[in-house]
């Protein structure tokens, strides 16, 4: 029974450090809100990938990343960050809005 559980713990030790690993490997965008906008505003990443994005809220107000293509919903507070895990995305480009503030807060993501 003892060596059962000290096996699985290694399994568990191993599996979480490759899931670190490949997280580390993800290349990271990095967007910031600033005056309810997004900067930028066109992000390239590429294809077939899995991708981390970094949302910096600069206003002091929240703001929400939405895009259906990319299925993210997230409110980020004011003064706050979030981060966001997208992909892998065939070639193509998927839009993005802050849904608070539709008419400025506009962008897309590029894969290719």
């Amino acid at each position: 029974m003892r060596v059962l559980f000290s096996t699985m713990a290694l399994l568990l030790v191993t599996a979480a450090g490759l899931s670190d690993r490949a997280a580390a490997q993800e290349p990271v965008i990095t967007i910031v809100i600033r005056n309810h906008m997004f900067e930028p505003a066109e992000v390239r990443v590429p294809a077939n990938k899995r991708v981390t994005i970094t949302v910096l809220n600069d206003d002091p107000t929240p703001e929400e990343f939405e895009s259906p293509q990319l299925k993210v919903e997230k409110v980020i507070p004011g003064k706050s960050k979030a981060t966001i895990r997208i992909g892998p995305l065939a070639p193509g480009r998927y839009p993005f809005i802050g849904e608070f503030n539709e008419a400025t807060a506009k962008g897309v993501v590029i894969a290719e």
